[in-house]
């Protein structure tokens, strides 16, 4: 029934733009339910009765954990012991333990990251970061199950999301195996005018795919449970259809090659539950989000290769790009809520790791494989977006605290959620090891020691500090803190493809300076950030949900004076505290007072697409995806090009001028309410509103967003907004 069309203003643009039904076209498949019950965390798993790691791998992989495990503890027992005689080699103290313990946490976590990176390193040169029977190239095998892509968005640029999921379609069906798999956009779009916008740019995408019959889209109304809810509700209703179900992002683009393999690597492991690929970094447009992607292409495979090498079967989840054994994931990875209020309380964020957990807890495998290519990602633009995005992980990481206990989970999973949470609490740690330092040093320079006590002595209570042995520490710690960068690039200088892509070793080894020195100005300003946004988790603000920003627009140089005001201010005053101590101590702390000085310049100028732009004609900052981009990335940027950015028009106005839109639109609508359902009160008062509105354009002013979405999802609400003009 064509309500608002009947009501559409005159002219050819009203029947021109009306889009014509592709035909197979179906909004949903039938219902194919698969029970996912939720466990709690303390009560005991229900293995489903196979042994993920063989017995024949065991004393192989103890003995890697050894190596990596073992080598990062010895590593900190030596340079802690070194350290304990830089501040206590004549007397111990308070501030020099505390020094010491704070030194010792942080020493721990980036050895860990050294000894890991050198798995990676030994594992890329023996060809390793494979398994399960995948082969990188050679002729594809033939698939016999069905999988399902699952496309979530929440409020996301439609024009984007489909550009990059035409690409994968189209490099899917290159590989000829296309009807093993059906397609599904699981939208939680909140805003109305994004919702019809993503109809529209659905149906657009089913006539240009030919995937009409097999490309699906669903949108939740009430959005329970976030991402986490929005796969669940898909795999309650449609699950057991699948048995395998392949998880994108946003911004995600895979190749039809990566889809199958993995695909088939799951269909021939049956003890396998997830399979994890690494996702490359690309479309960078900023110098922030050059460097990202710099970073991810060139020292990501090393990080990822090494921790594949000693997670063995007990790998992790990053939430995308990855294939997922329904039956195993419907089993297990339940998500029950959090006891308590948020931000610790409710629903779990970061719910990747958890469900990595659980399905390993269940005696399902997960698994890495950093060596197949063809699975890619974008970064956020800017230091202001990550920083957004970082405070919503931010959240969820620190939400493991109350999952790491639960009954039955493997310690490698534990010690997943341990490193989750301690990449955000190394971050006021840094802060707190670094005003101590200073507060060391004020009082050394300013407070007369007492070297007679009342004890009677041969000798006086001398203040010691071994700078010698402090300059020793300091070249160590950078050493390790460097040598995952220096193992990377021998690595690419080995690698013909990616030193070429990278435009040659000398510009290579050039990006690398350039990503270090400025990622290690960079460096600061993320402590503080970080610091500030555990404390606000710590005083129970919850993050929210919003949709990430994708594009290269910067901000406005006043706002970033507001945003980084205060990490100026906090750069200055620690240069000051420096200075006032000495000369020696002021250079000593340079890098870290620079970069917060600098931080209202710094987010400008990563933030902005021309300097991101002048590295690439520098033929800085290169990867190979960018100088020789594989056609799924190609077809990806060109229809970007065509479908991105256009901006998002007034849901009403779109339907009342597109007859054959609002068709589809009225087709997908939600059922309706039965009696005992929840009382939407949006809706209620959207109806309401409508009903009393003398006009449209009153009403359009009178309804907010809740309520425009409200009534617009509602078979009443369009009716009544037919009747006004």
């Amino acid at each position: 029934m064509d309500t608002l069309a009947a009501n559409a203003p005159p002219g050819p643009a009203a029947g021109q733009s009306a889009p014509l039904l592709p035909q197979g076209w179906c909004a949903l498949p039938p219902a194919a339910p698969l029970e996912m019950p939720v466990h709690p965390l303390a009560a005991t798993p229900d293995l489903h009765g196979r042994s993920p790691t063989p017995p024949t791998e065991w004393r192989m992989i103890h003995l890697r954990r050894l190596l990596v495990i073992g080598g990062a503890v010895a590593m900190t027992g030596l340079a802690g012991y070194e350290m304990d005689l830089v501040f206590n080699a004549v007397q111990r103290s308070v501030a020099g333990m505390v020094m010491l313990v704070l030194f010792v946490m942080l020493f721990l976590w980036i050895a860990l990251a050294f000894t890991s990176a050198l798995a990676g390193f030994a594992s890329m040169l023996t060809h390793g970061g494979l398994g399960l029977g995948i082969e990188r190239s050679g002729p594809l095998p033939r698939l016999t199950t069905r999988t399902a892509l699952l496309m979530p968005t929440y409020n996301e640029d439609p024009g984007r999301v489909m550009a990059g999921l035409r690409a994968t379609i189209d490099s899917l069906s290159a590989t000829l195996q296309e009807r093993a798999f059906d397609v599904f956009i699981l939208s939680d779009t909140t805003d109305p005018d994004v919702w019809v916008a993503e109809e529209a740019a659905y149906m657009a995408l089913c006539r240009a795919t030919g995937w009409g019959g097999r490309l699906f889209y669903r949108r939740r109304a009430v959005n329970t449970d976030r991402k986490a809810g929005n796969i669940a509700q898909w795999v309650r209703t449609y699950g057991a259809a699948y048995q395998q179900m392949i998880t994108l992002d946003a911004d995600s683009v895979m190749s039809g090659d990566v889809i199958v393999r993995l695909t088939a690597a799951m269909e021939r492991n049956p003890g396998v539950a997830l399979i994890q690929s690494l996702p490359v970094i690309v479309n960078g447009q900023t110098l922030f989000a050059r460097m990202q992607q710099f970073a991810g292409r060139v020292y990501g495979p090393l990080i990822a290769h090494g921790i594949a090498w000693w997670h063995g079967s007990e790998g992790n989840y990053w939430g995308h790009n990855a294939v997922i054994r329904t039956r195993a994931f419907a089993e297990q990875a339940g998500l029950p809520h959090l006891p308590g209020r948020k931000p610790f309380g409710g629903a779990i964020m970061s719910h990747d790791f958890v469900e990595a957990a659980l399905m390993r807890r269940g005696g399902w495998a997960i698994h890495m494989v950093p060596a197949l290519a063809g699975s890619y990602e974008e970064s956020p633009p800017s230091l202001t977006d990550i920083a957004i995005r970082d405070r919503r992980w931010c959240q969820g990481n620190l939400q493991h605290a109350k999952v790491v206990s639960a009954r039955g989970l493997h310690w490698i999973s534990r010690m997943h959620m341990l490193m989750g949470i301690g990449s955000y609490v190394t971050s006021p740690l840094w802060l707190v090891f670094l005003l101590v330092g200073i507060v060391v040093s004020l009082q050394n320079r300013f407070y007369k020691p007492e070297y007679f006590g009342d004890t009677k002595l041969l000798y006086p209570n001398w203040p010691h500090v071994d700078p010698v042995q402090a300059e020793y520490m300091f070249i160590g710690t950078m050493g390790v803190l460097l040598a995952p960068k220096i193992l990377a690039y021998l690595l690419l200088l080995i690698d013909g493809p990616l030193r070429r892509g990278c435009g040659g070793a000398f510009a290579a080894a050039a990006s690398i300076v350039v990503e270090t020195v400025v990622g290690g100005l960079v460096a600061p300003i993320a402590m503080i950030i970080q610091t500030a946004g555990v404390m606000s988790i710590l005083l129970g603000r919850d993050s929210g949900w919003n949709a990430q920003r994708r594009d290269a627009g910067g901000l406005q140089i006043m706002q970033n004076a507001r945003l980084y005001a205060i990490h100026t201010i906090l750069g200055i005053a620690l240069a000051v505290a420096a200075w006032s101590v000495s000369l020696p101590l002021f250079l000593w702390m340079l890098p870290v007072t620079l970069g917060l000085v600098c931080a209202i310049p710094l987010a400008v100028l990563t933030g902005s697409a021309a300097v991101g732009q002048a590295f690439r004609r520098a033929h800085l900052l290169l990867i190979p995806e960018e100088t020789a981009p594989p056609s799924v990335l190609q077809a990806a940027l060109t229809y970007m090009v065509q479908m991105a950015g256009r901006p998002v028009q007034d849901a009403v106005t779109v339907l009342r001028a597109r007859a054959g839109l609002l068709r589809v639109h009225e087709i997908m609508l939600p059922p309706p309410r039965r009696p005992g359902d929840p009382i939407n009160p949006a809706l209620l008062v959207g109806l309401l509103k409508l009903r009393e509105a003398p006009d449209l354009a009153t009403a359009m002013r009178e309804l907010d967003r809740a309520e425009k979405s409200a009534v617009l999802g509602n078979a009443e609400g369009l009716h009544l907004l037919a009747q006004l003009s």
